[in-house]
């Protein structure tokens, strides 16, 4: 079968980088170019428009994903591209997408239809190396601490209590848990390890989260790596390795610029997962877009319980910055699915199941407005969709006054969002409401997850297993209680039960430990079966990826 999504792409008319960049007022000296289609953009550029006015930020996020897909990426492409075609000046902000899911069944993160980045071919492949960079840049951490106790261990570590891990950018679940030193006295001390794949690592996390490349050296060097003999604390500061590993991410850390379909400017940088790690792209380079446009379009992973909630709680906080509004993508399929529906009998008409599935964007609109945000939903359609089922959630959102627009940015690109990006603009200009957050800084551990699991997810209330409740002990007495939670769980559902689709009620979610991301500045909360190395499908996507013999790509989406 043909992909629609990459035969657009390879025939896109895209502008020289260069040209792109002048449109957001960079000189030559400004980028360094990886092509004519890619640039990275210098540090200095921060620096340089650090008092120019801010733009606003909008996010996009959506309800919670099902395997038919919701479009999250290919609207906030297509939005970019409509308030540009409204007259705005907009920049897109988008997360790099990981080897994992491209190679497996989730696909990449370049959007799709005329609502595209390009160039898709080398976004979803190996791009400017960022994502390389981070997964070398943590196994160095790996190859040094292992090193040192080969050496003496002058630090006294507990190879039993190493809690730092190697990464890897693709799906490998044999690599979850492993034995590392083999092989006898000259190959180091044999230990369990385990790989994460490299958008879960603390790196990737610390990258994204940095404001300058002397904050991510401070970041990198407060990282815990494990502990000693005495169950104290060590870092990569005490391994003196912060310089090296800064080093490495030297490059990585500056923004990467490219462009849409429609040639708006788009910066991609940084990659973590939202239902393990916070889920968004880089706060340099969306600073950056807040300076180089009036409006900044991004994205963040997932439903609003995931991205969102880590976008508002954790990235805005570290960034300075509040949002002005959110778009919550909604798709009549997936709310099909969250009432009951089949996947194989998406096809057929179902408007009862439509209007059960709401229950799902209405947990999600309640989200959005515990934060006090304005928001529009954005209804994004497919072919499938019949008249009576986008007329039965209409009809819905009319009933209980939440703005909506239906988005065809697939089939239409900018122009089949104009309609969208008009009403975010109302939203923005008419609000009066002040954002705040779901929890301070300095409240409880305990208390930030349940604010989260009860907020957010509609839970009845948070069960800390007994390793959990030993942990938020230990890590208050470390001092780590005021630092921000990042939760990891299921992106299926808003329980801690992938298979519960819907708006679950009556369930409680289970924390079953703790993992503290010290440089990242949040603790990370385990819940149900979450697991930091995912697995490839019994067909992966990559079975379907070829190339020609003129070099062009087969197969990818």
């Amino acid at each position: 079968m043909e992909n629609v999504d990459l035969k657009i792409a390879q025939q896109a008319k895209m502008e020289k980088i260069t040209d792109i960049a002048k449109k957001l007022g960079l000189e030559a000296s400004d980028i360094e170019l990886y092509g004519d289609y890619k640039a990275k953009i210098s540090l200095d550029v921060q620096k340089r428009l650090n008092n120019q006015k801010d733009g606003k930020v909008i996010l996009v996020t959506a309800i919670t994903p099902t395997p038919a897909g919701e479009g999250k990426s290919t609207t906030t492409v297509g939005l970019g591209q409509a308030f540009n075609k409204v007259g705005k000046n907009a920049i897109i902000a988008l997360r790099e997408p990981s080897f994992g899911p491209v190679m497996g069944v989730k696909g990449g993160a370049a959007g799709g239809g005329h609502a595209q980045v390009v160039p898709m071919e080398d976004l979803n492949l190996h791009f400017t190396g960022d994502i390389h960079a981070i997964t070398t840049a943590t196994n160095a951490i790996s190859s040094i601490i292992d090193n040192h106790i080969h050496q003496g261990n002058v630090l006294n570590i507990d190879p039993r209590r190493i809690t730092w891990k190697r990464a890897l950018d693709m799906n490998d679940r044999a690599l979850r848990q492993v034995i590392v030193g083999l092989g006898g006295i000259g190959n180091s001390m044999p230990r369990e390890d385990g790989f994460n794949i490299t958008v879960a690592s603390e790196i990737m996390a610390v990258l994204c989260l940095a404001t300058d490349l002397h904050d991510l050296k401070e970041r990198v060097k407060r990282i815990v790596i494990g502990y000693t003999f005495d169950k104290q604390v060590v870092t990569v500061g005490d391994l003196g390795a912060e310089g090296a590993v800064t080093l490495i991410l030297k490059d990585a850390i500056k923004p990467n610029l490219v462009q849409t379909l429609e040639n708006t400017p788009a910066l991609v940088h940084g990659g973590p997962f939202a239902n393990i790690a916070h889920g968004c792209n880089s706060i340099i380079a969306t600073n950056m877009a807040r300076k180089l446009a009036d409006y900044t379009i991004t994205e963040a992973g997932f439903g609003a319980d995931l991205g969102a909630e880590k976008f508002l709680n954790i990235k805005s906080r570290q960034a300075g910055f509040e949002p002005s509004a959110v778009v919550i993508v909604a798709t009549i399929r997936a709310l099909k699915m969250h009432g009951g529906v089949k996947k194989k009998e998406l096809k057929a008409e179902n408007v009862e199941a439509v209007k059960a599935g709401v229950e799902n964007l209405a947990k999600h609109i309640e989200t959005v407005q515990a934060f006090n945000l304005p928001y529009v939903v954005a209804i994004n359609h497919f072919i499938n969709d019949t008249d009576a089922e986008v007329e039965a959630l209409e009809a819905w959102l009319k009933a209980n006054n939440h703005p909506f627009a239906v988005s065809k940015v697939w089939e239409k690109g900018g122009e089949g969002a104009v309609e969208l990006a008009n009403k975010v603009i109302d939203a923005v200009e008419n609000n009066t409401l002040p954002f705040k957050r779901l929890y301070e800084l300095k409240q409880p551990l305990e208390e930030k997850i349940e604010a989260i699991a009860k907020t957010v997810y509609g839970a009845k209330g948070v069960n800390f297993t007994k390793t959990a409740r030993t942990q938020l002990k230990k890590f208050k007495k470390e001092g780590w209680d005021d630092l921000m939670v990042c939760m990891a769980k299921t992106q299926m559902s808003l329980s801690d039960d992938p298979k519960v689709v819907g708006r679950p009620k009556d369930f409680t979610i289970t924390v079953r430990e703790l993992s503290p991301s010290i440089g990242a500045g949040f603790i990370v909360a385990l819940t149900g079966e979450m697991m930091t190395m995912p697995g490839l499908p019994k067909v992966p996507a990559a079975m379907a990826m070829d190339i020609d013999e003129d070099g062009n790509a087969k197969g990818l989406f």
